[in-house]
């Protein structure tokens, strides 16, 4: 079949829209082009590389009307890194097109063009915002040590001094033990012939108590040079708490295997959002960006609406991070998640804030809460905070069976949400308003908390 447009062609067109992972896109004659590297309201010279049946992409060639919200991206190795997708555009342009996606999945996918979709509730400092850090390490041919991210669409590493939206920490410990591998005799991993020995770096800290995690992830138990890599990293950073070896034996992308052995100091660190303590292990899942994580979960707290008188499902509960937010105001609150280990830890974080009103139990959402209601226990608020591909189809049909008057759905995939308010809303539910969060400035992602209510 031939296509009005060829690949190789090179074209001029107006860029009007972006795509989830921060690509321009032109349509010629109504087909569209997605363009890495373009940006809303530019006219932009591309070649095509590559005609599908209903799409295609292109390769920017030149800039013929930049937008105004284009800026000059402050890291080097931008836009080759896969890190970040958008630091070419301003930050009130990232904030404004966060909700104009969120305003289009409203109206196209979930046919409410009427429920209100407020401005992104953004960060006044959007840099050096991650807490947690998984830095890769590869020898290449010739002995020469790499570490730091994965080149856009691909797993070839990139080289790295810096990242300006990680920790300073995660840099001073990144360039350190890179620079140092080879003088302490340490090997690299090799991913293709599944040799060598780090495989990854990963820096974890607790923003507001300051406490920091190295995590030397492995490929064999036995670690020779351990004493000098703990030396190593204390010399460079003295206020580290906590050096731990995490042993990954499998061929796997993987990053994280089931053994974690402490080096130096305890096998946690501590964290507080909210006025409320987390204890972070070395595989514990932890919001990647805590000052945007208080807003997002006050967001949730609000839109519950408690009086303390209410009982409270969490469901996706994780380590007990929006169940706790939520224990502060509510009666009692039930937390369900279907991985063992977060569940042991949302159990430990309860005890360590002194709740008495938490509930946690591991099983999948849709098996528990049936049983729940079976055992006589009655809901008055239910929160949901699912992956990225949303609510399993199940839990969405449990919670149309059971009703619970109010709903809270907490989002990091503003498509599957709106997916998810369809069903929801032609289940009895109706959809009052959505807040847009951004817990990854320059980057294309957003998420959103929305408030719902039985009718």
């Amino acid at each position: 079949m031939a296509y009005a447009v060829q690949q190789n062609d090179r074209l001029i067109g107006e860029i009007t829209d972006l795509t989830h992972d921060g690509s321009g896109v032109a349509k010629i004659d109504g087909y569209p082009l997605f363009i890495p590297g373009a940006l809303p309201g530019e006219t932009v010279e591309f070649k095509v590389t590559k005609t599908l049946k209903k799409y295609g992409f292109a390769k920017l060639l030149n800039i013929v009307e930049p937008s105004e919200d284009r800026v000059e991206p402050p890291c080097p190795v931008f836009p080759e890194c896969g890190g970040c997708q958008i630091q070419h555009l301003s930050y009130e342009g990232q904030l404004e097109r966060k909700r104009k996606m969120v305003r289009d999945v409203m109206d196209r996918i979930a046919k409410l063009p009427d429920v209100p979709v407020h401005p992104v509730k953004g960060m006044e400092h959007p840099w050096r915002y991650r807490n947690k850090s998984q830095i890769p390490f590869a020898e290449r041919d010739g002995g020469q040590v790499v570490a730091g991210f994965f080149r856009r669409g691909s797993h070839t590493i990139m080289d790295t001094e810096t990242c300006l939206i990680q920790s300073t920490e995660a840099d001073v410990v990144m360039r350190t033990i890179k620079h140092s591998l080879h003088e302490l005799g340490i090997k690299a991993y090799d991913e293709q012939k599944d040799k060598g020995f780090l495989r990854h770096v990963v820096i974890r800290k607790g923003k507001a108590t300051g406490e920091t995690m190295v995590v030397l992830v492995t490929r064999t138990r036995k670690f020779k040079k351990k004493d000098e890599v703990v030396d190593l990293i204390r010399g460079v950073l003295p206020d580290v708490t906590s050096i731990v070896q995490n042993v990954n034996d499998r061929k796997t992308n993987v990053i994280m295997g089931d053994e974690t052995i402490p080096l130096y100091g305890p096998p946690v660190i501590t964290d507080k959002i909210g006025g409320v303590t987390f204890e972070i292990s070395a595989r514990s899942f932890y919001q990647i960006n805590p000052e945007q994580t208080e807003i997002l979960y006050s967001q949730a707290l609000d839109y519950a609406n408690l009086s303390g008188n209410e009982t409270v499902i969490d469901a996706y509960c994780g380590i007990g991070t929006i169940s706790l937010f939520l224990a502060k105001q509510a009666k009692e609150v039930y937390g369900v998640e279907i991985v063992p280990q977060a569940i042991e830890d949302a159990k430990r974080n309860a005890e360590v804030n002194g709740f008495t009103n938490t509930h946690f139990e591991a099983g999948a959402a849709e098996d528990v809460i049936p049983r729940w209601y079976k055992e006589g226990k009655r809901f008055d608020v239910l929160v949901v905070d699912p992956p990225r591909k949303g609510c399993d189809e199940h839990l969405l049909r449990t919670i149309l069976h059971y009703r619970p008057k109010r709903l809270v759905y907490v989002s990091c995939n503003p498509a599957t949400l709106a997916r998810d308010l369809r069903i929801l809303e032609d289940g009895g539910y109706k959809t009052k308003e959505v807040q847009p969060v951004d817990m990854f400035p320059q980057s294309s992602h957003v998420e959103a908390v929305t408030w719902m209510e039985l009718y």
